[in-house]
């Protein structure tokens, strides 16, 4: 069986393949300190292989520093030990998140055209891939969450702390509803109209949404495109089968 791993800001999302199958999946917070509990219990779970995508430098170190002690193979890193299989139109290739190039990977490989993978998680990321499957670049600005809990920190007037929620309508009758209806109905005017100038002036024919937060967002976005939530999980075991296959 296969380890995915995705090292993220906000959570590691794990998951475990029979083969093709994702039998198993879940997410802890990246800065837990119990993570080595999941491991320990994974790898007695006859895991073959670890393959790990990371945008967390200094988490992905010490990921690697306990899995030396605890797995006898070394794990395929992205970026590092492995690569993603996806010509990058990218000016300085390097500056790439390994999530992003994943994900326009998978997306190729799961809708094909030329598309617009849209990722809602710490930052929200719109990466777009041309008709030949070639990683062309996109957008990258801060999250739902990302975004609120900015405006409380910098408004002085503003609760400190807030937690996300669907907003119950559009007009918000307090201070509370008023920034949530800012915040989620922003973010779906964004995503819309940025879609809506990609299709007009890009040719994108298809939109992809994956991401920790796209659950939220996407029964208002249905309209425009499938949502696949482990898109990346999927397309780290793609990688890891491409570059069996390629040995």
């Amino acid at each position: 069986m296969l380890l995915a791993i995705d090292i993220g800001n906000t959570n590691i999302t794990y998951g475990i393949f029979r083969e093709k199958n994702l039998v198993k999946r879940g997410k802890i917070p990246t800065g837990s300190k119990d993570y080595l509990i999941y491991l320990e219990k994974f790898l007695s779970q006859e895991i073959e292989d670890i393959i790990i995508c990371s945008v967390v430098p200094q988490s992905l170190q010490r990921l690697r520093k306990d899995l030396k002690k605890l797995f006898s193979k070394k794990p395929f890193i992205l970026g590092d030990t492995i690569s993603v299989p996806i010509k990058n139109l990218y000016k300085n290739p390097k500056e790439v998140g390994q999530d992003r190039l994943v994900n326009a990977y998978a997306g190729y490989y799961f809708y094909r055209g030329n598309l617009v993978v849209i990722d809602f998680g710490t930052a929200v990321t719109f990466d777009v891939v041309s008709q030949k499957g070639e990683y062309r670049g996109g957008m990258i600005f801060p999250g739902l969450r990302t975004s609120l809990e900015a405006l409380c920190a910098k408004a002085a007037l503003l609760p400190k702390k807030m937690r996300f929620a669907i907003p119950q309508g559009l007009i918000g009758a307090s201070t509370r509803e008023s920034i949530l209806s800012g915040i989620f109905n922003g973010f779906l005017a964004l995503t819309r109209e940025i879609i809506q100038v990609l299709q007009q002036k890009e040719g994108i024919e298809k939109v992809v949404f994956t991401g920790g937060d796209a659950s939220k967002l996407y029964p208002y976005l249905s309209d425009l495109g499938p949502l696949k939530e482990t898109l990346t999980l999927e397309g780290l075991r793609l990688i890891y089968e491409n570059k069996r296959k390629n040995k």
